[in-house]
């Protein structure tokens, strides 16, 4: 009977072992493709803002790491005054490019694209953005008691306003920009700040520093996904949360609307290398 049962483990277990080498295959339902709309117009400080992009792909499936460009289309902008600024492919890319762009802050600017036969267009404002008037560094005590490096940037917001800003941090050790939102409701007319810290952070890493004035309505579009794109913690798996619309209506379909999502702002960078 000790012999079964010696015999009966190993066969279990090499039944197991065996059964973990083979690939799981897990069928996922695939959506009709939806249109995505990357519409941000980001006004340089400095610059004539001439040269802005949108840029049109589409969803696609789990699986696939090439994203769908969408070529043919129709982009156009215009303003208060009826200018319009054409955007035009760079050929086979989904980019599309205007030279002679105008910004002006606080001008009215609508957004319009046609595709396959279907109506795209958003109104916004372009939005100024106040200056990132100087840089800092501190030390500040860690969770397991190891001295973070916290790096701020200073900026003065327009008492005269309720204001939203967009600010972001891209850290040259890591791929992506991370992003977050914030509002004057308790620092109106007041020095604001924006922070960075990461248990990695070391001296001469090097941060680059963005900061755009947002609507509110663009605030909290992106307050959403901001949430959204933390909320699976990397899981694959996880349940897919709500699709966000933005503020592009689809004037053919409604019920057919895209993604993404059209906003003109201002924005200051800067450049801090950490010591």
């Amino acid at each position: 009977m000790k012999n079964l049962s010696k015999y009966l483990f190993i066969i279990i277990t090499t039944l197991l072992l065996t059964s973990c080498e083979n690939p799981v295959d897990v069928s996922l339902d695939t959506a009709e493709p939806k249109l995505v709309i990357d519409a941000v117009i980001k006004w340089q400080k400095g610059t004539s803002g001439n040269e802005q992009k949108v840029k049109l792909t589409t969803t696609t499936d789990f699986y696939t790491n090439i994203i769908p460009v969408v070529s043919g289309a129709t982009v156009y902008i215009t303003n208060s005054t009826n200018t319009v600024f054409n955007f035009i492919e760079t050929p086979n890319t989904g980019e599309y490019i205007c030279n002679n762009f105008v910004p002006v802050v606080n001008e009215n600017y609508t957004l319009t694209v046609i595709n396959n036969g279907q109506t795209y267009k958003a109104t916004d404002k372009l939005l100024a953005t106040p200056n990132i008037n100087n840089i800092s560094q501190v030390s500040v005590p860690g969770v397991g008691g190891a001295d973070l490096i916290q790096v701020k940037f200073f900026y003065q917001d327009n008492g005269l306003e309720d204001n939203f800003y967009l600010i972001g941090f891209k850290n040259s050790t890591k791929a992506f920009t991370e992003f977050g939102v914030i509002k004057d409701r308790f620092f109106q007319g007041n020095l604001m700040f924006g922070f960075y810290t990461d248990d990695k952070l070391k001296a001469g890493d090097q941060l680059d520093i963005y900061l755009q004035g947002i609507s509110e309505r663009y605030n909290n579009y992106m307050e959403k996904l901001l949430n959204i794109a933390a909320t699976d913690g990397g899981n694959p798996f996880a349940t897919p949360p709500a699709t966000l619309r933005g503020n592009i209506i689809n004037q053919s379909n409604e019920a057919n609307f895209p993604l993404g999502y059209f906003s003109l702002g201002e924005i200051d960078t800067d450049v801090y290398i950490v010591q």
